[in-house]
């Protein structure tokens, strides 16, 4: 029997009645079904969100920044509802709470009381964050959660994009205004710089007027120190000078005394001298003396008398000469003491003079080492005024000019500084697309193993008459693969034409399939011929160890160690791969490798289940006569 025959023969089994073409053809839409009907419930639902209802509570009473009241919180509301993102419904925080338990809205979010005041924290001394409050409940959709909390993400996002760029458009305009005013301030500074350079010049004028103050004041100083000296040199004289004349004037006085004296007498001599002369003419009369001897003894007489008389006028003119000595040494005498007061007090002035024109010196030298002190200063002042000048024109430069326009722009930009500019190599269109290549290598297996539930993996018949184990195994393996083939032919139709799916190579992504289910038949087939029923058992086990380590939907990454170990061997993870290379426009080479692996499982599959053959075709054991387990 030839395997043309062998194959033949096992179709007429399958077809004897209508029931086995039933059978047939139920099996083999389970792949279709499967892979179709699941890819098709979740072909886009990202793009069902909207009809996912979302409990939105606004409990936000707003806050006031200056003369501005914002309710950021109806602000928000509002975004959302327009937005449509979901189908949000405006609630009172019970009637949120009873909907989300009752299972009316899959999660709630809630904008509290002091959202806005807490938005508007940041300017003021007790800065705190805002909180959005998202509230779930597992036993309506476990997703839920993830989607809410997704949600949430992109609320705080916008939001915070929101307030960064009012508060960004704040800083910008404030930054405006203090260009301007460093630009006045900057203008004011070169002013005063002009100011300084001629408060320098005038400085140094005023140190040079200083310094020659201070050099005459020194010259004064020793001059009206001299001065001191003299006068009191002076002081000194004079006063000697009045003691001495208060000597003479006193001698003068005394000898005027004795001159007034004398003069006195000899005042009084003359004038008693007629009566003396009368005297001695009377007592010369009485002696007996005649006239003519009287006479004659006057007459010796009259020259004493006059020469008396003469010395009288002498006297009294001396007396006079004598007195007006007295009077002029008194008035010497008055006038050195006067001149003596004087004298000191001319000293005693000199003696302040030369003081005070030594603290003159003094106080003109501290000026003079104050205005260098004050030039110096003001070269460094002016210097400092030209940095502040310079500095003051650098932050001017340093920020740049901007209009309302431009400050909007960059308020965009400061608020949301990075965008995710996001190019694929190899795109899915949709949700459904991108899982289509781990549920069609999925449903390969499953249309395989119900196959195998109707479909003999050796014919008894052929190991008792042949015994060629190649062409036994090679029939046994082409009809599940044949009808294999036609399940995943119908899988590619359902995938393109029911669903709309895009295959950027769609020949060769029919071949990574039926490629795929004829290696899932030869491994099904090599289990079913060594273990019997249970090795079809042990296909359902393959199946669900594939399921998880694929890498179909999480990357294989994130799998345990053991399980990521087993992904590199076992053949759906290599199907899923080239399916997503060929289906998305990837790397074909890629795809080539993972067929070569594939080519690897499927000859050595047959190869075992060969060697199976050969054994059943020279010795039956008791196994081989055990009713199976299944079926």
């Amino acid at each position: 029997m030839k395997i043309p025959a062998m194959i033949g023969a096992e179709l007429r089994r399958l077809t004897a009645s209508p029931m086995a073409v039933i059978a047939l053809i139920a099996l083999m839409a389970v792949p279709i079904l499967y892979g179709g009907l699941y890819l098709w419930a979740n072909q886009d639902p990202y793009g069902k969100f909207t009809e996912v209802p979302v409990g939105l509570v606004v409990d936000d009473a707003g806050a006031t920044s200056g003369d501005t009241t914002t309710n950021y919180g109806e602000k928000v509301a509002d975004n959302l509802v327009e937005g449509k993102a979901f189908d949000w419904q405006r609630l009172s925080a019970p009637a949120a709470r009873a909907a989300l338990k009752n299972g009316d809205v899959d999660f709630t979010v809630t904008i509290p009381k002091d959202f806005s005041e807490a938005l508007l924290s940041s300017s003021g001394t007790s800065p705190h964050q805002a909180r959005i409050e998202l509230e779930t409940n597992d036993a309506n959709n476990y997703l839920a959660s993830s989607i809410g909390s997704g949600a949430v993400e992109k609320i705080r996002r916008s939001v915070a994009e929101m307030v960064g760029q009012e508060a960004a458009d704040k800083l910008l305009t404030g930054l405006s205004d203090v260009r301007a005013k460093l630009g006045e301030a900057a203008d004011g500074a070169g002013k005063l710089f002009d100011g300084a350079n001629t408060a320098v010049s005038g400085s140094g004028q005023l140190a040079d007027g200083t310094a020659q103050l201070a050099d005459g004041a020194a010259q004064l100083a020793g001059g009206t120190q001299q001065l001191a000296d003299g006068s009191q040199q002076l002081a000194d004289g004079a006063a000697t000078l009045a003691d001495g004349a208060q000597q003479v004037s006193a001698g003068n006085q005394q000898l005027a005394q004795y001159a007034n004296e004398a003069g006195s007498l000899v005042q009084q001599a003359t004038d008693a001298l007629p009566q003396v002369r009368s005297d001695i003419a009377t007592a010369l009369a009485d002696r007996g003396l005649s006239p003519a001897e009287v006479d004659a003894v006057l007459a010796k007489l009259d020259p004493l008398g006059d020469k008396l008389r003469n010395g009288n006028d002498t006297v009294q003119g001396a007396v006079g000469k004598i007195d007006q000595l007295a009077d002029g040494s008194a008035q010497v005498a008055s006038g050195s003491a006067t001149l003596a007061d004087k004298s000191q007090q001319l000293a005693n002035g000199a003696q302040t003079a030369a003081s005070g024109a030594a603290a003159l010196s003094t106080g003109a030298a501290s000026a003079r080492d104050g205005a260098k002190a004050l030039h110096d200063g003001l070269g460094t002042l002016a210097n400092g005024i030209a940095t502040l000048r310079d500095g003051l024109k650098a932050g001017v430069d340093a920020i740049p000019s901007s209009t309302p326009e431009l400050r909007e722009q960059q308020a965009k930009t400061i608020a949301n500084p990075v965008d995710v500019s996001s190019d694929k190599v190899a795109a899915a269109k949709d949700y459904g697309q991108g899982l289509a290549p781990f549920f069609a290598a999925l449903a390969g297996w499953i249309g395989i193993y119900a196959l195998f539930l109707i479909i003999k993996p050796i014919s008894r018949r052929a190991v008792t008459a042949l015994h060629s184990p190649i062409r036994i195994t090679l029939a046994g393996w082409l009809t599940p693969a044949g009808f294999g083939a036609l399940q995943m032919l119908g899988l590619l139709g359902v995938l393109a034409w029911a669903l709309g799916f895009t295959f950027q190579n769609g020949w060769g992504a029919l071949g990574i399939m039926v490629v795929a289910s004829a290696t899932y038949a030869a491994i099904i087939l090599a289990l079913n011929v060594w273990l019997g029923s249970v090795g079809q058992f042990m296909g359902l086990v393959l199946m669900v160890l594939q399921l998880v380590t694929a890498g179909g939907t999480f990357p294989w990454q994130t799998l345990p160690a053991p399980l990521a170990a087993l992904h590199h061997v076992l053949p759906m993870g290599y199907v899923v791969d080239a399916m997503r290379q060929l289906m998305y426009g990837g790397q074909v080479g890629r795809a080539m490798t993972d067929l070569g692996v594939l080519g690897i499982w499927l000859v050595g599959s047959l190869l075992v289940a060969m060697i199976g053959v050969t054994r059943m075709t020279h010795k039956r054991t008791l196994r081989d006569l055990q009713p199976s387990l299944i079926g």
